[in-house]
């Protein structure tokens, strides 16, 4: 009940007064009011539960008042505490040399002791807790005892001052009155407030502004020294073009009475003296000189502290010739200085000018030298040029034209062999006719080297069956190696490459004859290697192998290994035509060989997977042997052949093989006689050269028309793919100058005679 009657927010004085105050009431009407039914009773029970409640009320009350006084002892302890603390506080920045003041963090100065703002007496009292920081600098500002750099207002200086103390940590100094300084150094606390320190650093500053001086007078002896060393004139003027420095030997190159150079010269004055002794190397440049040199404004001031600099652009340097009289030579260089002033250096160039002339004299008469032995040269090269092309013209024409006697003569030794019966002659004459094949060998290589270093041979690719020319050329070789004792053998193969039939035939034809010429014991064997897309020719012998040091020199021309080889051997022509033929048909070619086991040529074809096509040309095949009778049939052949002696030798070798020969010189000669004795020969033996505007194969074409379709045999001393094209078109056996007899008996003893 008491609950409802009492607030528990009262404290405990109003809750105690009011159960009093209810306790007297109730027991006053207990007093006035009795009633027999016991409600006295109850209302006295009452009562002493409400006085019980009021005595522990009371001692609730008692607890409590003696917890506020121990609490309030603690804390005049710690106001105590606190008081001596900030006493002993302030002692302890009043002891601190520097200048000490704290801000809280709603930048207000808490406090700060007797030397902060010492410097400046006329703001000191002023210093006060409870000043904000925007009004401390605001009077630190106006205060007469601080030093602001030229130029700068107490305003911007301000400005600045409160842009820095949004950084946590500032440091700078500030120069006062009396040539004094104060260092600043101003520091965030933890909460957010401004410790700010000042402290008198005039003597460091004073120490180091000796110190500076005396770095500079060091600085300024060692650049006197420099500047004296120097193989240069050098002249130093500050911003206002005035001189500071120069050297010695600048008065001795400008030819000025070291007098006449003061601290403080105008640069004018300089200049004109320099105008009146040197002459400008360019018109112009004097003016140039006068306005680059003119005193700049609106440069950098001020101290070290603070600085005011107005933006103008740097000079660009300027470098220019004077000269004095007609040798001296004078390069002046004038370079911009930071702080506005410039410095101008003078180099004596005389000896460079005079050397650059030199050389320049030395070149001209260089290249016209250059140029007269160009022309030489030339001259040579195009005298060297016509003399190579008019041997290789010369070559291939004499190489032409002894086919001609070569071939007569090789008939004539032919049929005097069948008319001698004494083996003595008999053998002189074998002497002479492999004297003739040797020289029919030469005069062959002659030409195949001159055709190709003319530059001008034709290249007739086509599909070359391996097997069929390689076979051709192993029946050709078979008898020299039997005559050696040598083996010959041939891995045939089906590959079909593409390539010059005529001129892959000499190639293959000159290793297998190199091959059995170097080999004395074993054999040679042509192997044939086909792969994905290139075939591998190679031609190994047992041979005595060939040196590293000679490798590269086998295929120059006249270059054989074996010094003590005749002739007959060879005259070393055959691996230089190999080598000039593969490098024309783009064959690689690669050599392998080792002393005392043999060497392996080998050559890398290209294949050719297609089928022949239409027009090829085939390789030209060797007649096949045939029994050769004593006498071959009796037939009637025409012979035309323009060069005499080869005409009258192919006669005399037919006739003694018991066949009629009809000579003559032109087609025109051969039909005249031929309408008169009117007779028609079983075959035709023409030569393709017949002499100028005549062909013996048009001549084989117009003897048909009106004769008949005779065999016929065309003759020539160059059997090009053209040329075995041509005489496959004309259906006739094509036989080469020098002409081979047995190929030739072979020929005609297939014809039947139409009169028997």
């Amino acid at each position: 009940m008491t609950e409802g009657l009492i607030d528990p927010h009262d404290s405990l004085e109003r809750q105690n007064e009011k159960l009093l105050k209810i306790t007297a009431t109730l027991m006053r009407r207990v007093e006035q009011d009795t009633d027999a039914s016991g409600l006295a009773y109850a209302q006295f029970e009452r009562a002493v539960l409400l006085e019980e409640e009021i005595r522990s009320r009371t001692r609730d009350l008692e607890r409590t008042l003696d917890l506020l006084n121990l609490s309030n002892a603690k804390l005049a302890e710690a106001n105590r505490e606190t008081e001596a603390a900030r006493a002993n506080l302030a002692n302890a920045i009043e002891t601190v040399q520097e200048g000490f003041a704290l801000f809280n963090a709603e930048d207000v100065l808490v406090m700060c002791n007797s030397r902060f703002g010492m410097h400046m007496p006329d703001i000191c009292a002023d210093l006060r807790p409870g000043l904000r920081f925007e009004s401390y600098v605001q009077l630190i500002s106006s205060s007469t005892a601080l030093s602001l750099p030229a130029g700068t207002s107490a305003a911007s200086w301000a400005a600045r001052r409160l842009a820095r103390h949004q950084d946590r940590s500032v440091m700078f100094n500030v120069r006062m009155t009396g040539n004094r300084w104060v260092q600043v150094s101003e520091h965030r606390t933890p909460d957010g407030g401004t410790v700010i320190l000042q402290t008198d650093v005039t003597d460091i500053m004073r120490l180091q502004h000796q110190e500076r001086e005396r770095i500079l007078d060091d600085q300024a002896r060692l650049i006197r020294a420099t500047l004296e060393h120097l193989n240069q004139g050098v002249c130093i003027f500050d911003q206002q073009a005035r001189l500071v420095g120069w050297n010695r030997l600048m008065g001795d190159l400008l030819s000025i009475p070291i007098g006449r150079f003061r601290i403080g010269s105008r640069f004018e004055s300089i200049f004109e003296q320099l105008r009146d002794t040197f002459t400008f190397a360019q018109a112009d440049i004097a003016d140039q000189v006068a306005n680059w040199a003119r005193p700049r404004t609106g440069l950098t001031v001020g101290s070290a502290s603070a600085q005011t600099t107005t933006h103008q652009s740097a000079r660009a340097p300027l470098s220019f010739d004077i000269q004095q009289g007609t040798t001296r030579v004078l390069t002046v260089f004038m370079q911009d200085m930071p702080d506005g002033g410039f410095v101008i250096s003078f180099t004596d160039v005389t000896a460079e000018r005079q050397t650059a002339r030199a050389m320049s004299e030395a070149r001209d008469t260089l290249e016209q030298r250059v140029l007269e032995r160009t022309l030489e040269l030339e001259d040579a090269l195009q005298a060297a040029e016509r003399a190579n092309a008019s041997k290789s013209r010369f070559v291939a024409a004499a190489s032409h034209d002894l086919l001609l006697p070569l071939s007569a003569a090789k008939l004539f030794v032919a049929a005097l062999d069948s008319e001698l019966p004494d083996e003595l002659p008999k053998d002189t004459l074998h002497k002479a006719a492999n004297a003739l094949d040797s020289v029919e060998t030469l005069v062959s290589a002659l030409l195949d080297i001159s055709r190709l270093d003319s530059g001008r041979a034709e290249v007739h690719k086509a599909s070359v069956d391996l097997d069929d020319l390689l076979g051709q050329l192993q029946d050709e070789m078979r008898p020299t190696a039997d005559a050696k004792g040598l083996s010959l053998r041939l891995r045939p193969s089906r590959a079909r490459v593409l390539s010059d039939v005529t001129y892959l035939r000499r190639i293959l034809q000159n290793l297998i004859s190199n091959a059995l010429r170097y080999t004395d014991q074993g054999g040679v064997l042509i192997g044939i290697r086909p792969r994905r897309a290139t075939v591998r020719v190679e031609v190994w012998d047992t041979g005595p192998g060939i040196p590293d040091e000679d490798r590269g020199r086998i295929f120059a021309e006249f270059q054989r290994l074996n010094a003590t080889a005749s002739a007959a051997d060879g005259m070393g022509l055959g691996l230089a035509i190999v080598e000039r033929a593969c490098a024309l048909l783009g064959h690689p070619l690669t050599l392998r060989s080792e002393l005392g086991r043999g060497t392996v040529f080998a050559i890398e074809l290209p294949r050719d997977v297609s089928r022949p096509q239409i027009g090829e040309v085939p390789p030209l095949k060797a007649a096949a042997p045939r029994p050769v009778p004593t006498q071959l049939p009796q037939l009637i052949a025409l012979l035309i052949v323009s060069d005499t002696d080869l005409r009258q030798a192919l006669s005399l070798t037919m006739e003694q093989w018991g066949i009629d020969v009809l000579p003559f010189a032109s087609e025109d000669e051969a039909r005249i006689l031929l309408a008169e004795i009117e007779l028609t020969p079983d075959v035709l033996l023409i030569d393709l050269q017949l002499g100028v505007n005549q062909s013996g194969a048009k001549a084989i074409e117009d003897l048909r028309r009106d004769l008949g379709p005779l065999p016929a045999c065309l003759i020539s001393s160059s059997p090009s793919p053209d040329t075995a094209a041509l005489a496959q078109r004309l259906d006739a056996q094509l036989f080469a100058k020098p002409i081979p007899t047995e190929q030739l008996r072979s020929f005609l003893n297939a014809l039947r005679s139409p009169k028997l």
